[in-house]
């Protein structure tokens, strides 16, 4: 799976998008959104407030039970607010 960064997610996590193969089990946004988070520290801090996280897979929006696959492109974009 290609997973592709936005805004504070990319500051955060120093890298704009990585590949990845999906461990047995995460087969949906919802999974794979609880499961980023206990990688290790810096993703665990990066996606402290995870729930604004808007989440397209193959540039197509997508809610929790939205399937995903290791062939998918997803990118995870925090909402951005302007003034």
């Amino acid at each position: 799976m290609k997973l592709r960064y936005s805004a504070w997610l990319r500051d955060s996590l120093g890298r704009e998008s990585e590949d990845i193969v999906l461990p047995a089990g995460i087969d949906n946004v919802g999974r794979l959104l609880d499961w980023l988070p206990t990688r290790d520290k810096r993703f665990e801090s990066a996606f402290e407030y995870i729930d604004v996280v808007l989440v397209s897979v193959n540039r197509e929006h997508a809610h929790r039970d939205h399937p995903v696959h290791d062939d998918d492109e997803v990118i995870l974009a925090p909402p951005i607010a302007g003034g």
